[in-house]
């Protein structure tokens, strides 16, 4: 479904910092264990296209132990174990929409095929280096990504989760998106409050009904 992003794609290629980004992961994947592998590096473009774009959750790098990165922000394959961010999100949508989420599941492209984004601000990062591809080229792509998806005109649900994510809120500026901001799921931050009870996720449905557009079926 990349394909189905091409205009994006197209409109951004020929910016240096495409050409910058392109050469460094050559680098690093060549020289370093780097995550998610490289062909599922675009994997949240491949599973959700712009047509069917419902909601947008940003975070902020992949996973970086190892079998955890697949390419969809908060989400881990089939059979590995959730990790606490995640387990908060299953635990929030257990009490917000009443529904039994299965905990030996963190694999969220159910979300990602129902119209989720699930897009992280850096697409890749080294083994056990949490933000290690922190780049100022990830950081134009994703405004340009986020400027691309302001464009789009149906009802689209931001969630923004953490001060990181927050900052982004600036780019969403067409009447018919909207912005749900919340702490992170994080253990340390979640358990100080103002994530549990955020009811994020009926908010999205909510909004999306409102508009005539199918509600997402969180349940996993």
């Amino acid at each position: 479904m990349i394909s189905d992003w091409k205009d994006f794609f197209d409109a951004i290629k020929a910016e240096p910092y495409c050409k910058q980004l392109h050469s460094f992961l050559d680098q690093e994947y060549s020289s370093y264990t780097i995550y998610p592998p490289r062909d599922h590096v675009f994997e949240a473009f491949r599973l959700t296209k712009p047509s069917d774009l419902k909601v947008v959750i940003i975070g902020q790098d992949p996973y970086h132990e190892p079998g955890q990165a697949m390419g969809l922000s908060f989400s881990v394959p089939k059979g590995i174990p959730l990790p606490p961010s995640l387990q908060n999100i299953y635990k929030e949508i257990e009490s917000d929409i009443g529904c039994k989420m299965d905990f030996s599941n963190g694999d969220l492209t159910n979300w990602a095929s129902q119209g989720v984004l699930l897009l992280n601000a850096y697409l890749s990062v080294r083994a056990h280096q949490p933000l290690s591809h922190r780049r100022e080229e990830y950081d134009r792509f994703i405004a340009d990504c986020l400027n691309y998806l302001d464009k789009l005109d149906q009802p689209i649900v931001f969630l923004l989760w953490g001060g990181f994510a927050k900052g982004y809120a600036k780019y969403v500026t067409n009447p018919k998106h909207f912005v749900l901001t919340s702490v992170h799921p994080s253990p340390l931050s979640a358990n100080r409050g103002g994530w549990f009870g955020c009811k994020h996720f009926s908010k999205t449905n909510e909004i999306l009904s409102r508009f005539g557009v199918p509600k997402i079926l969180w349940q996993n």
